[in-house]
């Protein structure tokens, strides 16, 4: 697997060198994807010669894909490739003037990615024009190979490429979206600021068993008509346990808009299927300081899960950097929407004027049609780096997953500063913890304090006779100290309580919170996951003059 700091450096130079820090991290599958040895011949991966290409063919092809033996293409590059370092590779850059479309009428432009270090896996790029899928031959020409010591007249003809990014005609310099490793791609809002990043399928994520990346193996890119400010692009997936046909039509601006439709073929029974999934880091944050070591008081590019739920309750599961990996599924019934959203934009919280946290895109998930049943899953893995993506969400479909499966999905996908879709109830702003017990008290026994403030919805219109109360509830433990008091820097509310924990264990405690008024509810609910210290490690903090 590619070390995390590398992968860092890596897409940091692909990027023009933009502070987008951390835009690699998504692209540690580069470093584990999987290979098996085909013992029959592919399909062919384009249409016959007079056939047109269409959705529906590329579809069939994954179909009869997923029907044949996986062969892996992994690591089919020449030696001078294979063996570049860090140094070498960032050498190579796309020359601008050699961009698809920069010299039609068009709105967008597309530059390529070379192959070499961790990408090792040639993808095959096509142009679509009327409806003609024309191949887009890889030539050293494309490309200034600086001081890398590769001699890019000696590479092969059909070497193929790594992945493609675009830029829109708002800034011919800076990226709007690029495909880049395994399945992995990212678009950004009008900040123009790269962060999370989303991916076409997960597998096993999670399990004990290995995780599978699968790979978007080819790509066919519709020019867009004259003006247009809509591109399209298609790509077939392929892995040892899938493949699969998608569609994106994306659109840039606040938010930039995708919408994606997926048609997945299984070769085989998968376990945990993920749809729709995102992958993000978050290491420091104001309700989890477990590695706040360094100077910087918050490090995250998301710092919240939202779930719009098929009965319709709006979710808020602020995320956390365990001392363990924790997964959760929250389930449910044709889902409304789910996202991992940077909520906190404000500078002062971050402090960081390289990377600027506070203008990382969220990413919300808008399903089209009827999903059924299943659950939206979260995985939080330990980290001690901001590096390293430890943040993966996705919906997994309660259904058994079997080979011969049509499974379709469409979806709309939104990135930018703030979500399209938000509750109209209050939302959740801020969420504290640290240790409980009373101010100017001798603490007894160990308890957890819990600090969330809600804001929005109406609850600037209260009048001072409504009777509004926190709803709290607890998986395990006792709860004591509790009040809701309004909170005049926010115009909205702030609860606070202290949990005991049960026992010495560090067995997980599930909490959720939300605002009633009159018996109707009046903000989202607030749903937090703990782990406490074991009893050996839980410190009281006492100070000495305390009796």
């Amino acid at each position: 697997m590619l070390k995390p700091n590398l992968v860092y450096k890596l897409y940091k130079a692909l990027t023009a060198g933009r502070l987008q820090k951390l835009a690699s991290r998504s692209l540690l599958a580069v470093g584990v994807l999987f290979s098996f040895t085909a013992c029959a011949a592919q399909p062919p991966a384009e249409p016959k010669v007079g056939e047109a290409f269409s959705y529906a063919w590329l579809k069939g092809h994954a179909r009869q894909l997923a029907a044949q033996p996986y062969q892996s293409h992994k690591g089919e590059l020449p030696k001078s490739l294979k063996s570049l370092d860090w140094d070498d590779y960032q050498q190579i850059h796309f020359k601008k003037d050699k961009a698809l479309w920069r010299k039609d009428n068009s709105e967008f432009r597309t530059e390529l990615f070379h192959l070499g270090l961790g990408f090792d896996t040639p993808i095959h790029i096509n142009e679509l024009e009327n409806g003609k899928s024309i191949p887009v031959p890889y030539s050293s020409s494309m490309f200034d190979y600086g001081k890398s010591k590769v001699n890019g007249k000696k590479l092969p003809k059909d070497l193929g490429f790594a992945g493609f990014r675009m830029q829109f005609a708002t800034d011919w310099q800076r990226d709007v979206v690029a495909f880049l490793g395994a399945s992995y791609f990212r678009a950004v809002g009008s900040e123009m600021q790269y962060g999370l990043s989303a991916r076409g399928l997960a597998v096993d994520t999670a399990l004990p068993q290995p995780e599978e990346f699968p790979t978007f193996t080819n790509f066919w890119l519709e020019k867009p008509k004259p003006g247009s400010d809509v591109v399209t692009v298609y790509a077939l997936m392929d892995s040892p346990s899938v493949s699969g046909a998608y569609r994106f039509d994306m659109k840039p601006g606040e938010p930039f808009k995708m919408k994606v439709d997926a048609a997945i073929y299984p070769r085989k029974a998968i376990e945990r299927l993920g749809v729709a999934p995102m992958t993000s880091m978050y290491m420091v944050g104001e309700n989890d300081r477990r590695t706040g070591y360094d100077w910087r008081p918050e490090i995250h590019d998301s710092d919240g899960l939202a779930m719009h739920t098929g009965n319709g309750e709006w979710i808020w599961r602020p995320l956390a950097n365990p001392k363990n990996l924790r997964f959760n599924a929250y389930s449910d019934d044709n889902p409304k929407g789910f996202g991992l959203l940077q909520r906190d934009r404000n500078f002062d919280h971050y402090q960081d004027d390289g990377v600027f946290y506070e203008k990382r895109p969220s990413l919300w998930i808008e399903p089209i049609g009827n999903w059924g049943k299943g659950s939206v899953q979260l995985v939080e893995i330990p980290t001690l780096d901001e590096t390293f993506d430890n943040i993966v969400a996705f919906w997994n479909p309660a259904k058994p997953i079997e080979p011969g499966q049509e499974l379709l999905y469409s979806y709309n996908m939104y990135w930018g500063s703030h979500s399209p879709e938000h509750s109209q109830q209050a939302r959740v702003v801020n969420t504290f913890t640290g240790i409980g017990g009373v101010i100017g008290k001798k603490r007894h026994y160990y308890s957890k304090r819990f600090v969330i403030d809600f804001a929005g919805g109406s609850l600037a219109m209260l009048g001072k006779n409504t009777k509004l109360k926190a709803v709290i509830t607890t998986s395990k433990g006792k709860v004591e100290i509790e009040s809701a008091r309004p909170l005049k820097s926010i115009d909205g509310y702030r609860v606070m309580f202290d949990l005991v924990p049960p026992d010495a264990t560090a067995n997980p405690i599930n909490m959720r919170v939300y605002l009633e008024a009159n018996g109707l509810p009046l903000s989202e609910t607030w749903q937090y996951q703990w782990n406490p210290p074991l009893g050996k490690d839980r410190a009281l903090h006492n100070a000495g003059h305390l009796k």
